[in-house]
């Protein structure tokens, strides 16, 4: 029996990018998951109105996608210190390790020991290389003894479960536009974004920019500010905190390009979910982007440099023939999907 952790997802007032993978996870394993939850003191089933407590063999496994912490779950830490049975997860990013002054406090406090209980479950996927190298040097430089036989998986890349679409090899000849996906906080560095846009349309450049994303409320309200402000003088840019899937569907269908000049990813999937649609990216140079953006349909930006980044949303917003290459390479890349992600999963836990 596989039980999968839903304790955050079920309690979730928004699709954060974590909580849309957790269900999209769930949704490709389909029957071979039984969902549960903790309850402040146990695990119990997460489906109907009697929530019983579990009864887990020794064979059984719990999956956690999640993010965890003893303050969030009181009692967890000693459930997983001493479990009842196999234990397995995905794990993200060391963002707050490793970038704590863009980071939530609470989560810069809760997150070294996180990741130190995952050291001793018994399987766990990393979602790159460069979370892998994370963990595990996190791990050693702790003096953490590594239980978890730690392999790297592919998220899916079918984010919303749609079919690819091969687009027109022609570019319309409407007013190009660029779309930023994510949260609006210093981390997803969207001010780095707007300043680059300000220079493009005082040169003349002519392009509207679509910034989506709800905003951080501990670090995002000063970049919220300038978008709204932006906003009211600039016709040519939109800041959609709270688009749908058929909105965002839609602005991605009109793009000429995804940009994502962000500081610190655990894997990066707006990237991903621009390659699957056919749209090229213009990303910033990391090495957990550069695991996807280096197999084709990206421009590559040197990270925080003003002008290296003008010059590459330069090109794509102006040279048709680099972004009609951009855009034939992103089409024919084969590209992971969740089932694939699913398939993983079951065939190292059934």
């Amino acid at each position: 029996m596989i039980y999968y952790d839903t304790t955050k997802m079920g309690a979730a007032r928004h699709r954060s990018g974590l909580t849309r993978l957790t269900s999209r996870i769930m949704e490709e394993l389909g029957g071979v998951v039984t969902p549960v939850a903790w309850d402040g003191q146990q695990l119990t089933f997460a489906a109907g109105k009697n929530r019983a407590a579990v009864k887990f063999a020794p064979v059984d496994w719990l999956l956690s996608v999640e993010q965890f912490s003893e303050a969030e779950r009181p009692g967890f830490t000693e459930f997983v210190s001493h479990p009842p049975c196999r234990l397995a997860a995905i794990f993200h990013d060391a963002i707050p390790v490793k970038f704590p002054h863009i980071t939530w406090p609470q989560s810069v406090q809760r997150h070294p020991e996180y990741m130190k209980l995952l050291a001793g479950f018994d399987r766990g996927w990393a979602i790159s290389e460069a979370t892998k190298r994370d963990f595990e040097g996190f791990w050693r430089w702790q003096g953490t003894p590594q239980k978890t036989q730690v392999d790297v998986i592919e998220l899916g890349a079918d984010f919303d479960g749609s079919h690819r679409v091969q687009r027109d090899p022609l570019l319309p000849k409407t007013r190009p536009s660029l779309v930023c996906v994510g949260i609006v906080e210093p981390r997803k560095n969207q001010t780095l974004l707007l300043d680059v846009a300000e220079t493009l349309w005082r040169d003349r450049v002519n392009f509207e920019l679509h910034i989506i994303g709800r905003v951080n409320p501990h670090f995002g309200k000063p970049i919220q500010a300038r978008m709204r402000a932006l906003q009211k003088r600039n016709n040519h840019f939109h800041f959609h905190e709270a688009a749908g899937d058929d909105e965002l569907g839609r602005l991605y269908a009109e793009a000429r390009a995804v940009v994502f000049p962000t500081i610190a990813e655990g894997c990066g999937l707006p990237l991903l979910e621009a390659l699957w649609r056919g749209v090229p990216c213009v990303c910033s140079d990391l090495p957990v982007l550069r695991e996807n953006a280096d197999g084709g349909g990206c421009l590559v930006a040197k990270l925080n440099d003003a002008a290296d980044w003008s010059a590459k949303l330069r090109t794509v917003l102006t040279d048709a023939a680099e972004c009609r290459r951009l855009q034939t390479e992103a089409m024919a890349r084969p590209l992971p999907r969740w089932a694939d992600t699913a398939q993983a999963i079951r065939k190292a836990l059934c």
